[in-house]
């Protein structure tokens, strides 16, 4: 069955444009792009979202060794196209143990990015310290991409966030000591420019961390 779209700041339940508001509303958050319900990741699904995304969709390319791609959610309808987007993979971890990676790309104030963090939203300028240097660093869509160390996120991840093509970028990683991961020169690519190669992509199940 499938579910109902929520809110991507608190997961909580909206109401859909009427004869009173023009966007979907949130009774604690007010407007907001609502967050599709999360189907099992296939080709098709992923192909869906790539097709509505008004920002990138992010994947490390090619897949790391053993890693396989376990889910694709947006935040955004049918008017307004998809405003964020997250993807999730998963595969052995740098110090053993299975990791678990999220890439979410989102404009101002979505929130879905800091909702995943488990920080205060809804973006990730509050938390991050941009007069120092970055933690680290990905080539996304080719270009060098500074990432920093989110501040106040659980102890049970790792979480960085940056800005590439003018959006956020986060990247979540559990458990925490898999967050080594980013420390090795990450390749994202965006799905929206990707070849039909993205037709071989492996998928496993799907990630739990989707549905948090």
């Amino acid at each position: 069955m499938r579910g109902e779209p929520s809110c991507p700041k608190c997961g909580g339940r909206v109401r859909a444009p009427g004869l009173f508001a023009d966007s979907w509303q949130c009774d604690v958050h007010g407007p907001v792009h609502p967050l599709q319900p999360v189907i099992p990741p296939s080709v098709e699904a992923l192909g869906v979202v790539v097709h509505r995304a008004k920002v990138p969709v992010w994947m490390p390319w090619p897949l790391p060794v053993g890693w396989l791609f376990t889910g694709v959610a947006y935040a955004g309808d049918d008017r307004s196209g998809g405003r964020a987007t997250a993807v999730a993979c998963s595969g052995p971890g740098p110090l053993g143990g299975i990791g678990e990676l999220l890439l979410v790309a989102e404009e101002l104030g979505v929130g879905l990015g800091a909702r995943y963090a488990g920080t205060d939203g809804p973006d990730p300028g509050p938390h991050i310290c941009v007069d120092k240097p970055p933690q680290t660093k990905v080539l996304a869509a080719g270009r060098p991409t500074p990432l920093w160390h989110v501040a106040d996120a659980p102890e049970d991840r790792a979480v960085f966030a940056g800005e590439a093509r003018g959006l956020w970028l986060w990247a979540i990683v559990w458990p925490e000591q898999s967050g080594l991961l980013m420390y090795d020169e990450l390749v994202l690519t965006d799905l929206r420019g990707a070849g039909a190669e993205v037709e071989l992509l492996p998928c496993g199940a799907l990630s739990p961390r989707l549905l948090s």
